[in-house]
Protein backbone atom coordinates (compact mmCIF):
# COMPACT_ATOMS: atom_id res chain seq x y z
CA UNK A 1 0.00 0.00 0.00
CA UNK A 2 2.64 2.35 0.61
CA UNK A 3 4.44 2.03 -2.64
CA UNK A 4 1.22 2.68 -4.03
CA UNK A 5 0.55 5.77 -2.16
CA UNK A 6 4.20 6.83 -3.11
CA UNK A 7 3.15 6.43 -7.00
CA UNK A 8 0.24 7.89 -6.52
CA UNK A 9 1.62 11.16 -5.39
CA UNK A 10 4.96 11.11 -7.62
CA UNK A 11 3.00 10.13 -10.81
CA UNK A 12 -0.19 12.75 -10.12
CA UNK A 13 2.45 15.80 -9.13
CA UNK A 14 4.05 14.98 -12.33
CA UNK A 15 1.80 14.61 -14.74
CA UNK A 16 -0.45 17.38 -13.10
CA UNK A 17 2.36 19.97 -13.28
CA UNK A 18 3.00 18.53 -16.96
CA UNK A 19 -0.56 19.61 -17.38
CA UNK A 20 -0.25 22.83 -15.89
CA UNK A 21 2.65 23.95 -17.90
CA UNK A 22 1.00 24.12 -20.84
CA UNK A 23 -2.29 25.51 -19.34
CA UNK A 24 -4.26 22.55 -18.80
CA UNK A 25 -5.85 21.82 -15.31
CA UNK A 26 -3.72 19.67 -13.81
CA UNK A 27 -6.69 17.08 -13.01
CA UNK A 28 -6.36 15.74 -16.51
CA UNK A 29 -2.71 15.10 -15.56
CA UNK A 30 -4.06 13.40 -12.25
CA UNK A 31 -6.58 11.81 -14.33
CA UNK A 32 -4.25 10.43 -16.89
CA UNK A 33 -1.99 8.82 -14.14
CA UNK A 34 -5.00 6.99 -12.56
CA UNK A 35 -5.88 5.75 -15.80
CA UNK A 36 -2.62 4.86 -16.47
CA UNK A 37 -1.18 3.35 -13.05
CA UNK A 38 -4.62 1.80 -12.53
CA UNK A 39 -6.19 -1.50 -12.90
CA UNK A 40 -7.04 -1.33 -16.97
CA UNK A 41 -3.82 -0.58 -17.97
CA UNK A 42 -0.29 -1.14 -16.31
CA UNK A 43 -2.18 -2.33 -12.68
CA UNK A 44 0.37 -1.14 -10.83
CA UNK A 45 -1.91 0.44 -7.79
CA UNK A 46 -2.49 -1.81 -4.87
CA UNK A 47 -5.90 -4.15 -4.64
CA UNK A 48 -5.85 -2.95 -0.91
CA UNK A 49 -5.92 0.87 -2.06
CA UNK A 50 -8.59 0.37 -5.29
CA UNK A 51 -10.55 -1.42 -2.37
CA UNK A 52 -10.59 1.17 0.26
CA UNK A 53 -11.03 4.10 -3.42
CA UNK A 54 -14.46 5.33 -2.58
CA UNK A 55 -13.83 6.16 1.28
CA UNK A 56 -10.33 8.38 0.14
CA UNK A 57 -11.89 10.14 -2.27
CA UNK A 58 -15.23 10.57 -0.03
CA UNK A 59 -12.54 11.93 2.43
CA UNK A 60 -11.19 14.58 -0.42
CA UNK A 61 -14.50 15.94 -0.64
CA UNK A 62 -15.31 16.42 2.78
CA UNK A 63 -12.34 18.68 2.74
CA UNK A 64 -13.60 20.38 -0.55
CA UNK A 65 -16.60 21.07 1.02
CA UNK A 66 -15.26 22.40 4.57
CA UNK A 67 -13.18 24.78 2.40
CA UNK A 68 -15.58 25.97 0.49
CA UNK A 69 -18.00 26.15 3.66
CA UNK A 70 -15.19 28.26 5.49
CA UNK A 71 -15.11 30.70 3.06
CA UNK A 72 -19.16 30.73 2.07
CA UNK A 73 -20.87 33.52 3.63
CA UNK A 74 -24.50 32.86 5.09
CA UNK A 75 -25.37 36.64 3.26
CA UNK A 76 -24.17 35.57 0.38
CA UNK A 77 -26.40 32.30 -0.55
CA UNK A 78 -29.30 34.77 0.75
CA UNK A 79 -28.71 37.35 -2.07
CA UNK A 80 -28.52 34.44 -4.31
CA UNK A 81 -31.91 33.90 -3.53
CA UNK A 82 -34.16 32.21 -6.07
CA UNK A 83 -31.88 31.09 -9.12
CA UNK A 84 -29.51 29.45 -5.60
CA UNK A 85 -33.04 26.68 -5.21
CA UNK A 86 -33.71 26.31 -8.85
CA UNK A 87 -30.32 25.30 -9.84
CA UNK A 88 -30.35 22.54 -6.48
CA UNK A 89 -32.32 20.35 -9.15
CA UNK A 90 -34.01 21.85 -12.32
CA UNK A 91 -30.88 21.48 -14.71
CA UNK A 92 -30.16 18.04 -13.52
CA UNK A 93 -34.44 17.53 -14.41
CA UNK A 94 -33.61 18.77 -17.59
CA UNK A 95 -30.87 16.40 -17.81
CA UNK A 96 -32.77 13.59 -17.03
CA UNK A 97 -35.32 14.34 -19.64
CA UNK A 98 -33.47 14.89 -22.50
CA UNK A 99 -31.98 11.11 -22.06
CA UNK A 100 -35.43 9.96 -21.46
CA UNK A 101 -35.94 11.71 -24.84
CA UNK A 102 -32.37 10.86 -26.75
CA UNK A 103 -31.52 7.67 -25.06
CA UNK A 104 -33.96 5.43 -26.29
CA UNK A 105 -33.25 6.34 -30.21
CA UNK A 106 -29.95 5.91 -29.83
CA UNK A 107 -29.46 2.78 -27.67
CA UNK A 108 -33.15 1.32 -28.10
CA UNK A 109 -33.47 1.59 -24.05
CA UNK A 110 -36.90 1.07 -22.04
CA UNK A 111 -37.89 4.77 -21.12
CA UNK A 112 -37.01 3.51 -17.22
CA UNK A 113 -33.63 2.64 -18.09
CA UNK A 114 -33.04 5.81 -20.30
CA UNK A 115 -33.85 7.42 -16.50
CA UNK A 116 -32.06 5.16 -15.03
CA UNK A 117 -29.10 6.75 -17.34
CA UNK A 118 -29.92 10.33 -16.96
CA UNK A 119 -29.44 9.65 -13.15
CA UNK A 120 -25.78 8.34 -13.81
CA UNK A 121 -24.84 11.46 -16.16
CA UNK A 122 -26.99 14.23 -14.68
CA UNK A 123 -24.57 14.27 -11.37
CA UNK A 124 -22.30 17.37 -11.75
CA UNK A 125 -18.90 16.88 -9.83
CA UNK A 126 -18.22 18.94 -6.51
CA UNK A 127 -14.03 17.57 -6.95
CA UNK A 128 -14.30 19.94 -10.10
CA UNK A 129 -16.36 22.97 -9.44
CA UNK A 130 -15.84 23.38 -5.55
CA UNK A 131 -11.94 24.15 -6.04
CA UNK A 132 -12.55 26.60 -8.91
CA UNK A 133 -15.36 28.22 -7.27
CA UNK A 134 -13.44 28.78 -3.53
CA UNK A 135 -10.75 30.01 -6.03
CA UNK A 136 -13.33 32.40 -7.75
CA UNK A 137 -14.24 33.40 -3.79
CA UNK A 138 -10.25 34.27 -3.23
CA UNK A 139 -9.68 36.15 -6.24
CA UNK A 140 -13.11 38.16 -5.99
CA UNK A 141 -14.66 37.03 -9.43
CA UNK A 142 -18.34 36.89 -9.51
CA UNK A 143 -18.37 37.42 -5.75
CA UNK A 144 -20.53 40.62 -5.49
CA UNK A 145 -23.12 39.27 -7.62
CA UNK A 146 -23.00 35.89 -6.20
CA UNK A 147 -22.18 33.63 -8.75
CA UNK A 148 -19.71 31.12 -7.36
CA UNK A 149 -21.68 31.00 -4.18
CA UNK A 150 -25.13 29.92 -5.89
CA UNK A 151 -22.58 27.54 -7.71
CA UNK A 152 -21.36 25.91 -4.73
CA UNK A 153 -24.42 25.68 -3.37
CA UNK A 154 -26.50 24.45 -6.25
CA UNK A 155 -23.51 21.43 -7.24
CA UNK A 156 -23.73 20.14 -3.65
CA UNK A 157 -27.47 19.70 -3.51
CA UNK A 158 -27.60 18.44 -7.19
CA UNK A 159 -25.45 15.71 -6.13
CA UNK A 160 -28.14 14.49 -3.23
CA UNK A 161 -31.29 15.35 -5.39
CA UNK A 162 -29.46 12.99 -7.88
CA UNK A 163 -28.35 10.14 -5.98
CA UNK A 164 -31.90 9.52 -4.43
CA UNK A 165 -33.19 9.70 -8.04
CA UNK A 166 -30.61 6.98 -9.35
CA UNK A 167 -31.50 4.66 -6.66
CA UNK A 168 -34.88 4.60 -7.22
CA UNK A 169 -34.67 4.49 -10.92
CA UNK A 170 -32.16 1.19 -9.97
CA UNK A 171 -35.04 -0.41 -8.09
CA UNK A 172 -37.29 0.05 -10.90
CA UNK A 173 -35.48 -1.03 -13.40
CA UNK A 174 -34.25 -4.19 -11.35
CA UNK A 175 -38.17 -5.48 -10.89
CA UNK A 176 -38.80 -3.20 -7.79
CA UNK A 177 -40.85 0.13 -7.92
CA UNK A 178 -40.51 3.58 -7.00
CA UNK A 179 -40.35 4.09 -3.31
CA UNK A 180 -42.37 7.54 -3.25
CA UNK A 181 -40.89 8.09 0.23
CA UNK A 182 -36.97 8.24 -1.09
CA UNK A 183 -38.24 11.19 -3.24
CA UNK A 184 -40.10 13.25 -0.57
CA UNK A 185 -37.34 12.54 1.29
CA UNK A 186 -35.18 14.82 -0.81
CA UNK A 187 -36.20 18.35 0.08
CA UNK A 188 -36.30 16.54 3.96
CA UNK A 189 -32.41 15.49 3.45
CA UNK A 190 -31.18 18.78 2.89
CA UNK A 191 -32.97 20.26 5.33
CA UNK A 192 -31.77 18.23 8.00
CA UNK A 193 -28.34 18.09 6.95
CA UNK A 194 -28.29 21.96 6.66
CA UNK A 195 -29.62 22.23 10.04
CA UNK A 196 -28.08 19.67 11.81
CA UNK A 197 -24.06 21.07 10.17
CA UNK A 198 -24.86 23.97 11.43
CA UNK A 199 -25.86 22.77 14.53
CA UNK A 200 -22.56 21.03 14.70
CA UNK A 201 -20.64 24.38 13.26
CA UNK A 202 -21.99 26.38 15.94
CA UNK A 203 -20.81 23.95 18.89
CA UNK A 204 -17.45 23.72 17.46
CA UNK A 205 -17.66 27.07 17.58
CA UNK A 206 -18.41 27.40 20.77
CA UNK A 207 -15.56 24.83 21.95
CA UNK A 208 -13.13 26.75 19.81
CA UNK A 209 -13.75 29.98 21.79
CA UNK A 210 -14.04 28.36 25.22
CA UNK A 211 -10.96 26.74 25.03
CA UNK A 212 -8.67 28.48 22.71
CA UNK A 213 -7.90 25.94 20.36
CA UNK A 214 -4.84 26.05 18.37
CA UNK A 215 -4.89 26.56 14.56
CA UNK A 216 -3.74 22.51 13.86
CA UNK A 217 -5.52 21.22 16.98
CA UNK A 218 -8.91 22.87 15.59
CA UNK A 219 -8.31 21.64 12.28
CA UNK A 220 -8.06 18.08 12.65
CA UNK A 221 -11.03 18.41 15.11
CA UNK A 222 -13.46 20.17 12.45
CA UNK A 223 -12.04 17.61 10.08
CA UNK A 224 -12.63 15.04 12.90
CA UNK A 225 -16.68 16.56 12.41
CA UNK A 226 -16.89 16.24 9.10
CA UNK A 227 -16.38 12.68 9.64
CA UNK A 228 -18.87 12.14 12.40
CA UNK A 229 -21.35 14.50 10.11
CA UNK A 230 -20.59 12.11 7.42
CA UNK A 231 -21.42 8.67 8.85
CA UNK A 232 -24.49 10.25 10.43
CA UNK A 233 -26.06 9.46 6.63
CA UNK A 234 -26.07 5.61 7.22
CA UNK A 235 -26.81 5.65 11.26
CA UNK A 236 -29.78 7.54 11.43
CA UNK A 237 -33.48 6.54 10.57
CA UNK A 238 -34.44 9.89 8.77
CA UNK A 239 -33.10 11.00 5.51
CA UNK A 240 -29.61 13.19 6.15
CA UNK A 241 -27.43 15.01 3.26
CA UNK A 242 -24.05 14.85 5.00
CA UNK A 243 -22.23 16.71 2.11
CA UNK A 244 -24.61 19.76 2.50
CA UNK A 245 -24.33 19.23 6.25
CA UNK A 246 -20.63 19.89 6.21
CA UNK A 247 -20.58 22.84 4.12
CA UNK A 248 -23.01 24.12 6.58
CA UNK A 249 -20.96 23.20 9.38
CA UNK A 250 -17.74 25.49 7.48
CA UNK A 251 -20.20 28.06 7.26
CA UNK A 252 -21.35 28.18 10.70
CA UNK A 253 -17.77 28.35 11.94
CA UNK A 254 -17.24 31.16 9.45
CA UNK A 255 -20.17 33.56 10.72
CA UNK A 256 -19.02 33.06 14.32
CA UNK A 257 -15.54 33.00 14.59
CA UNK A 258 -14.43 35.08 11.57
CA UNK A 259 -11.21 35.18 12.45
CA UNK A 260 -10.13 31.80 13.14
CA UNK A 261 -12.08 30.02 10.39
CA UNK A 262 -9.92 32.09 7.68
CA UNK A 263 -6.58 30.09 9.72
CA UNK A 264 -8.59 26.95 9.29
CA UNK A 265 -9.54 27.75 5.76
CA UNK A 266 -5.65 28.36 5.08
CA UNK A 267 -4.82 25.09 6.92
CA UNK A 268 -7.18 23.03 4.60
CA UNK A 269 -5.87 24.99 1.50
CA UNK A 270 -2.38 22.78 2.40
CA UNK A 271 -4.45 19.70 3.26
CA UNK A 272 -6.38 19.90 -0.32
CA UNK A 273 -2.84 19.87 -2.17
CA UNK A 274 -2.28 15.98 -1.84
CA UNK A 275 -6.27 14.84 -1.24
CA UNK A 276 -6.45 16.37 -4.71
CA UNK A 277 -4.13 14.26 -5.97
CA UNK A 278 -5.44 11.35 -4.60
CA UNK A 279 -9.02 12.16 -5.60
CA UNK A 280 -8.45 13.04 -9.32
CA UNK A 281 -5.99 9.53 -9.61
CA UNK A 282 -8.62 7.47 -8.00
CA UNK A 283 -11.34 8.66 -10.21
CA UNK A 284 -8.95 7.81 -13.34
CA UNK A 285 -8.34 4.82 -11.85
CA UNK A 286 -11.80 3.97 -11.82
CA UNK A 287 -12.33 4.67 -15.58
CA UNK A 288 -12.15 1.41 -17.82
CA UNK A 289 -10.02 2.97 -20.88
CA UNK A 290 -11.82 -0.01 -22.85
CA UNK A 291 -15.50 0.85 -22.26
CA UNK A 292 -14.43 4.77 -22.55
CA UNK A 293 -13.10 3.63 -26.48
CA UNK A 294 -16.91 1.99 -26.66
CA UNK A 295 -17.70 5.68 -27.20
CA UNK A 296 -18.71 6.06 -30.46
CA UNK A 297 -20.94 8.87 -32.12
CA UNK A 298 -24.16 7.64 -30.60
CA UNK A 299 -22.42 8.64 -27.03
CA UNK A 300 -21.04 11.87 -27.57
CA UNK A 301 -24.43 12.24 -29.48
CA UNK A 302 -25.76 11.69 -26.49
CA UNK A 303 -24.06 13.41 -23.78
CA UNK A 304 -24.12 16.50 -25.84
CA UNK A 305 -27.69 16.21 -26.66
CA UNK A 306 -27.63 16.03 -22.33
CA UNK A 307 -25.83 18.87 -21.80
CA UNK A 308 -27.64 21.03 -24.19
CA UNK A 309 -30.71 20.07 -22.37
CA UNK A 310 -28.94 20.79 -18.81
CA UNK A 311 -27.60 24.27 -20.06
CA UNK A 312 -31.66 24.93 -21.01
CA UNK A 313 -32.26 24.13 -17.25
CA UNK A 314 -29.44 26.15 -15.93
CA UNK A 315 -30.70 29.17 -18.53
CA UNK A 316 -34.50 28.78 -16.83
CA UNK A 317 -32.84 28.93 -13.39
CA UNK A 318 -31.24 32.42 -14.18
CA UNK A 319 -34.64 33.62 -15.50
CA UNK A 320 -35.21 36.98 -13.65
CA UNK A 321 -31.51 36.79 -11.79
CA UNK A 322 -29.65 40.30 -12.24
CA UNK A 323 -26.56 38.78 -14.61
CA UNK A 324 -25.18 39.56 -18.13
CA UNK A 325 -25.34 37.09 -20.69
CA UNK A 326 -21.54 36.43 -19.86
CA UNK A 327 -22.04 35.77 -16.51
CA UNK A 328 -25.32 33.32 -17.45
CA UNK A 329 -23.05 31.37 -20.07
CA UNK A 330 -20.31 31.34 -17.33
CA UNK A 331 -22.54 29.85 -15.19
CA UNK A 332 -24.13 26.98 -17.69
CA UNK A 333 -20.14 26.01 -18.79
CA UNK A 334 -19.38 25.47 -14.74
CA UNK A 335 -22.54 23.39 -14.68
CA UNK A 336 -20.81 20.92 -17.35
CA UNK A 337 -18.02 18.92 -15.11
CA UNK A 338 -18.54 15.51 -14.34
CA UNK A 339 -16.30 12.98 -12.47
CA UNK A 340 -17.15 11.52 -8.74
CA UNK A 341 -20.63 10.49 -9.02
CA UNK A 342 -20.17 9.23 -12.31
CA UNK A 343 -16.94 7.05 -10.63
CA UNK A 344 -18.73 5.86 -7.72
CA UNK A 345 -22.29 4.48 -9.55
CA UNK A 346 -21.51 3.94 -12.93
CA UNK A 347 -20.60 0.79 -12.64
CA UNK A 348 -23.74 -0.45 -10.35
CA UNK A 349 -26.41 -1.53 -12.80
CA UNK A 350 -23.70 -3.49 -14.92
CA UNK A 351 -22.37 -5.18 -11.56
CA UNK A 352 -25.65 -6.37 -10.81
CA UNK A 353 -26.64 -7.81 -14.45
CA UNK A 354 -28.64 -5.29 -15.90
CA UNK A 355 -29.33 -5.15 -19.74
CA UNK A 356 -28.69 -1.46 -19.69
CA UNK A 357 -25.36 -2.18 -17.24
CA UNK A 358 -22.78 -2.21 -20.13
CA UNK A 359 -24.43 1.24 -21.73
CA UNK A 360 -24.36 2.70 -18.75
CA UNK A 361 -20.85 1.67 -17.89
CA UNK A 362 -19.46 3.30 -21.06
CA UNK A 363 -21.80 6.76 -20.88
CA UNK A 364 -20.28 7.36 -17.66
CA UNK A 365 -16.61 6.62 -18.64
CA UNK A 366 -17.45 8.64 -21.36
CA UNK A 367 -18.79 11.71 -19.41
CA UNK A 368 -15.82 11.75 -17.36
CA UNK A 369 -13.10 11.66 -19.65
CA UNK A 370 -14.78 14.54 -21.57
CA UNK A 371 -16.77 16.55 -19.51
CA UNK A 372 -14.08 17.08 -16.23
CA UNK A 373 -11.22 18.21 -18.60
CA UNK A 374 -13.07 20.17 -21.08
CA UNK A 375 -15.37 21.69 -18.12
CA UNK A 376 -12.22 22.35 -16.35
CA UNK A 377 -10.65 24.05 -18.91
CA UNK A 378 -13.66 26.61 -19.78
CA UNK A 379 -14.20 27.63 -16.42
CA UNK A 380 -10.33 28.34 -16.20
CA UNK A 381 -10.25 29.68 -19.51
CA UNK A 382 -13.29 32.00 -19.05
CA UNK A 383 -14.06 33.33 -15.42
CA UNK A 384 -11.36 36.58 -15.81
CA UNK A 385 -13.35 37.42 -18.84
CA UNK A 386 -17.12 36.89 -18.15
CA UNK A 387 -16.92 37.75 -14.54
CA UNK A 388 -16.70 41.21 -12.72
CA UNK A 389 -13.34 41.11 -10.39
CA UNK A 390 -14.30 43.05 -7.13
CA UNK A 391 -11.63 45.01 -5.50
CA UNK A 392 -10.95 42.51 -2.55
CA UNK A 393 -10.52 44.87 1.26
Amino acid sequence: MLLSFGLILLTGMFLGHLCGRVRIPPLVGMMAAGILLGPYVLNLTDASVLNISSELRRIALLVILLRAGLKLKTDDLKRAGRPAFMMCFLPACFEILGIVIIGPKLFGLTTAEAALLGTVTAAVSPAVIVPRMIRLIDEGYGTKQGIPQMILAGASADDVFVIVLFSSFLSLVSGGSVNIRDLIGIPVSILTGAAGGFLAGMLFSYIVRKFRLQPLTGTLSLLAVSFLLSSLEEMIPFPFASLIGVMAAGMAVRRYIPDTAAVLAGQFDRIWKPAEIFLFFLVGASVSPQSALQAGPAVILLLAGSLLFRTAGVYISLLGAPFSGKEKFFCMLAYTPKATVQAAIGGIPFAMGLACGQTVLTVSAAAILLTAPLGAFGIDMTYKKFLHKQEQS
